[in-house]
């Protein structure tokens, strides 16, 4: 989303300023209807149906999310060629195709029986509406990325909103027809996957396939590098259920679900921090461009670092008070969660926070295999602590979430506040081109 959101700001004065707003407007809108789908759906099943159903959530998500360098890729692509007058070449399709067979694979794990049973519980159909929304969303974050960069910012805003529109749509309908169950409800949120169709005229023009672009070896390997980084990362944010799901299996099915809503609660405020992780790209870029400015964003960051953990822990204090009734408020009476299991959803969500923006100053640092080995870390903490922690799901859950991003946290400063190469020759008095 950065990439698409930076080249917005390459229209003058007001034109930047339209631009972030209907972005903004966009991501607020789609933000506020995934979160009231979600919501709905905890009040349509019972507790031990929706701990599968936020799982089978998390799969497609997290998937998505994992596909997401898609529209950085392509709109980067475009917008090189925009600058020619030219359009996104065969590198486009070839970066999208790679997408698609990654899917694919995914969504084919997912039928073994083995990890079915441990996932679905043997709901088979959930696998395949995973590999079909998976397959869907690497065609819609290409489409996006070329409106992007292209900057059609009106219709790349409206494809925004209409992907969680079309689930709302179809969700309404279930509803009305009193048609919902489990699988039904995994189709309306896959339904908002395939809203790429109805730019699929718009979205033609933006390609041409003469142009021939990168190579198969040098997409293939690009997007792989992106794709794990992403994949990476969403497997301790949206992904978590399915990781739970995976490595602790078991356990009570009701308190499970209960404690997968309170996540999906506590996670809100990740769902705000795309356009100030956005922002923060440029924000690094311009104060590192002198020893001054760099000396006083490593202070910007160290305070911002201790603020946060100060957040958190208040955040964590709050969350034991109140939050199992604030869940038993939005999810039903049937949701019961215990208040130390949110106290640790909410630290490791405040947290979080952070360390995107952190990774983000490794972005604007061109410094990618950093951001790597930062969330590999935090996916590696937290699968080993789901496996060896003694005790039921639900504690090794919440201990696991909590202390991932508090070592990753730890990792990443030591990353961003040490001197990067460039800096490093820039304090000697040394030029680098």
């Amino acid at each position: 989303m950065s990439e698409a959101q930076e080249s917005g700001t390459k229209a003058p004065g007001g034109g930047a300023r339209g631009t972030a707003g209907k972005l903004g407007g966009s991501l607020i809108v789609s933000i506020g209807l995934g979160y009231v789908l979600t919501v709905a759906c905890a009040r349509l099943l019972p507790p031990d149906q929706y701990a599968t159903f936020v799982t089978f959530w998390g799969l497609l998500m997290g998937l998505g999310s994992a596909l997401s360098p898609l529209e950085q890729e392509l709109s980067r692509q475009s917008a090189v060629a925009a600058l020619t007058g030219g359009r996104a070449g065969r590198g486009a399709l070839r970066a999208v195709a790679t997408g698609v067979a990654v899917a694919a694979v995914f969504g084919l794990c997912l039928l073994i029986p083995p990890v079915n049973e441990r996932l679905f519980h043997g709901t088979w159909e959930l696998a395949l509406i995973v590999l079909s929304g998976g397959v869907a969303f690497a065609c819609q974050f290409g489409i996006r990325g070329l409106l992007i960069g292209q900057h059609q910012v009106k219709q790349f805003s409206w494809l925004v909103v209409a992907e969680p529109a079309v689930r709302a749509i179809v969700l309404g309908a279930l509803v009305v027809a009193t048609a919902y169950n489990l699988v039904t409800l995994a189709l309306a949120v896959a339904a908002g996957s395939f809203a790429w169709l109805l730019f699929v005229r718009q979205a033609r023009g933006l390609v041409d396939v003469r142009a021939e672009g990168d190579s198969w070896p040098v997409t293939v390997r690009r997007m792989l590098m992106l794709l794990l980084g992403a994949a990476l990362t969403a497997s301790v944010i949206t992904g978590y259920p399915a990781l739970v799901g995976l490595l602790a299996p078991g356990g009570d099915r009701d308190r499970i679900g209960a404690l997968f809503a309170a996540l999906v609660i506590a996670r809100l405020p990740l769902t705000l921090i795309g356009p100030v992780q956005s922002l923060a790209v440029p924000f690094v870029v311009r104060l590192s461009t002198s020893a001054e400015g760099r000396h006083r964003l490593r202070r910007v960051l160290s305070l911002g670092t201790l603020a946060s953990l100060a957040l958190a822990a208040l955040g964590a204090v709050v969350g034991a008070l109140i939050g199992p009734w604030a869940v038993r408020f939005v999810n039903g009476s049937g949701y019961q969660v215990d208040g130390w299991a949110v106290a640790g959803l909410v630290w490791s969500s405040v947290l979080l926070v952070p360390m995107q923006l952190l990774t983000a100053v490794l972005v604007a640092r061109t410094q990618a295999r950093r951001v790597l080995v930062t969330w590999a870390v935090v996916a590696v903490t937290a699968a080993v602590l789901l496996l060896v922690i003694p005790g039921d799901t639900v504690l090794r859950a919440v201990i696991a979430l909590a202390a991932a991003p508090t070592v990753g946290l730890a990792v990443v400063l030591v990353f961003v506040l040490g001197k990067s190469p460039v800096e490093a020759t820039s304090d000697t008095g040394e030029t680098s081109s």
